[in-house]
Formats: structure tokens, C-alpha cells, sequence
């Protein structure tokens, strides 16, 4: 099997299998007791939170463990709008992942809040000058995602949050797919929070972390026993901490020589597509996107269909956000970038991990022209 799904998940590495293990089995105390199996769980989750927050350029008092990116950004987006003492109106992106969506939605509906959203272009980037023109000092908050799940476009965050900070209004982006490729330092972007997830980077399935700078009040969704300083109730998940906080030790090591190996894998295997494949298109930025992202749209097939295709000569990869797998709508990405709907339906996504190769995504170049051309031929 070639597997090209990694911005859907990633497999748990073994050191990070490793250096959980002790917290599931002989140190398995709940970090709030306060005998010492309970203080060596708490040692070990305040090391895990630590490691974190020197990733981010923050302090530790400043990150709050989650189940994933989507309580991650749940939390961002709904405890900040809910803590804000001012305002009642959000800035997001037609693109954003749908815990952002869903998360604006429910505070329209149940809060009253009124949500706008910038435009992207074809590539499905915004323009900063249009945050600059609508943005002012009465707004609540501004979420916009660091790069996209869909066509791996990146955003220029960096700038965004200097527009935003001019105005004293804070700004989230959801670096769930950035984690592992690009910087996660919260401070030299000038974030005021920042949400990712263990599983696309090594780390198990069920852990994430939320950066939200001190000053930003936060109103938690969850009550209970005020752990992890009141942001989050619930007994801490002390293992798969430890594991988040590995996976990203490793991750950071690696970036810049994985970042290197795996663009240039994808600008060979992006090259083969198009030269195979009549009418094949690639979406997203040509040069503004993730290492590891190669999504297209083909003509004249339906991207499922194309998928089996794919998935029976050995390739796994998705047409999509692995969120929506199964839904017969067409991209909210593609849509909001220009694509006709019937075009968006043709769409297929290919994500590399660090485990890809050059001769699976030479073999899974042969594959893709096979597959488009075998569904096209079933089509006429």
C-alpha cells in the first residue's frame, strides 16, 4: 500500500509509542493526586507542557492540553468570543475547517454574534488589505486557518496578525496541518492563539494543544474540576501529553531537512501528474503551500470514483477533508476559490508523510493516469 492520506493522520511513531507507554502502565496516577504516583503523572504533564510552549515561543501557563485540533479550535474560537468583553462580531475565511465554521455558526445562532468572511482567490489565499479595510477596533476576533487541509495553501499569517494587532483585536489560526512542516512559534508570528493536533505529526489520535496568549480572556467550555488552570476540565490525558510533546521534539528536528526532501518529491510527482494526465489541474498555490500537499481536479471523472480506482491499484489518498469523507457535496474550499461545483466533485488530494518515498509517488503517478483514464473511459 502507498499511503498518501497524511493530512488525514499519520502512524504513531515507535519512540513516542515508547515514551507513553510508562504513563498507561506503572506511572498511571491521576496528575491531581497527591500521592506520588499522582505527582509523578503532574512532573510528567508539566515536562510534556513545557516542551510544548518552547515550541510555540510560549510559556507554559499559556498552553492548555485538548482532545484534538477540533476541541482545539472550538475552544480558540467560542472561549475567546465568550470571554471578549467587547464586540459581537468574528472575521473568518469561507475556508476555514469546519470546527471553525460550525464553532462561528453556534455563536450566530445561540450568541447573537455577526460573522463575516474574507475572500479567497482561485488559489484559496486572502488578501491582507481586505482584513485592513474591514477590520476595527470593535471586532472580536479574527480566525484564520495558518494552511489549508484541503489544497495546502498557506496563509500570510504573519501579516495578518500584525494588521490585527494594530486594532487590539485577537487573532487565532488553526495550524493543524501546519504542525510538523512550518514554524508553530506562536510569538514571531504574533499569533494570540494557535490550535494543532498530535495525529498529523506522530502522536497518537485524541490529544491536541491551544496556545492562547495571557492577556486574552478565555471563557472555558468545560466545567468540572478546574483542571489545566481552568481552561479545560477533565482528568488530564498524562500519556498521550507526553506523546504530543515528543512527537513535536521530533518534528521540529526534522522540519527543515523533511520540508526540503518531501517539496521537491512533490514537485516531481505534481510535474508527472499534469504531463500524464489531460486536463488534470492543480489546486491550491503553486509555491505558497504545504511540503507534503498535491491536490488536482480532472476533468470529466468524479473523484470517488477515481479514489476506488486508486485504492484498488494500492494508492490510499482522499478527495477531501477526511472530516467529510462520504459526503456527496462538493469542496466548501473549491467553492469559495471559484471552482464549479461540478468541477469541485473531481477533486483528489494527495498528502506525503516523512515515510514517503520517490518510488511511491513515481508508482502512484503510473496509477493516477490509470485511474482517471480507466473511470473517463466508463464515463463516454
Amino acid at each position: 500500500m502507498i499511503y498518501l492520506d497524511a493530512a488525514a493522520t499519520t502512524p504513531v511513531r515507535r519512540e513516542v509509542l515508547e515514551a507513553m507507554w510508562p504513563y498507561l502502565t506503572g506511572d498511571f496516577g491521576n496528575p491531581s493526586s497527591t500521592h506520588s504516583l499522582g505527582e509523578r503523572a503532574a512532573r510528567a504533564l508539566a515536562d510534556a507542557r513545557a516542551r510544548v510552549a518552547r515550541h510555540l515561543g510560549a510559556r507554559a501557563s499559556e498552553v492548555t492540553f485538548t482532545s484534538g485540533g477540533t476541541e482545539a479550535d472550538n475552544l480558540a474560537v467560542k472561549g475567546i468570543a465568550l470571554g471578549a468583553p467587547r464586540g459581537r462580531h468574528i472575521i473568518t475565511t469561507p475556508i476555514e475547517h469546519e470546527a471553525v465554521l460550525e464553532s462561528c455558526d453556534y455563536l450566530r445562532r445561540h450568541h447573537g454574534f455577526r460573522i463575516s468572511f474574507l475572500g479567497v482567490d482561485h488559489t484559496g489565499r486572502v488578501d491582507p488589505d481586505e482584513l485592513a479595510a474591514r477590520l476595527s477596533s470593535d471586532d472580536t476576533l479574527v480566525s484564520v486557518m495558518y494552511a489549508n487541509n484541503e489544497v495546502g495553501s498557506i496563509q500570510p499569517v504573519a501579516e495578518l496578525a500584525a494588521i490585527a494587532r494594530a486594532v487590539k483585536v485577537p487573532l487565532h489560526t488553526d495550524a493543524v496541518q501546519a504542525a510538523g512542516w512550518l514554524t508553530l512559534d506562536a510569538r514571531a508570528l504574533g499569533v494570540d492563539a494557535l490550535s494543532f493536533s498530535g495525529h498529523k505529526l506522530g502522536a497518537p489520535k485524541g490529544v491536541g494543544a491551544l496556545f492562547v496568549r495571557g492577556r486574552v480572556p478565555l471563557e472555558p467550555l468545560m466545567h468540572g474540576g478546574g483542571q489545566e488552570r481552568g481552561a479545560r476540565s477533565g482528568t488530564e490525558n498524562v500519556a498521550a501529553a507526553v506523546g504530543l510533546a515528543l512527537a513535536l521534539d521530533l518534528a521540529e528536528a526534522e522540519r527543515e531537512t523533511q520540508a526540503a526532501r518531501v517539496t521537491a518529491l512533490r514537485d516531481g510527482f505534481v510535474g508527472e501528474v499534469l504531463r500524464r494526465v489531460p486536463e488534470a489541474e492543480l489546486t491550491g498555490h503553486p509555491v505558497h503551500r504545504l511540503p507534503g500537499s498535491a491536490s488536482f481536479c480532472f476533468d470529466g471523472v468524479s473523484g470517488e470514483a477515481v479514489l476506488l480506482e486508486l485504492e484498488r491499484a494500492g494508492v490510499v489518498c482522499s478527495s477531501g477533508s477526511a472530516c467529510a469523507a462520504g459526503s456527496d457535496e462538493p469542496s466548501h474550499v473549491l467553492l469559495a476559490a471559484g471552482f464549479p461545483p461540478e468541477r469541485a466533485l473531481t477533486a483528489v488530494r494527495f498528502t506525503f508523510g516523512g515515510e514517503s518515498t520517490e518510488a511511491d509517488l513515481a508508482a502512484a503517478a503510473t496509477a493516477v493516469e490509470a485511474a482517471v483514464g480507466a473511470v473517463r473511459s466508463l464515463a463516454r
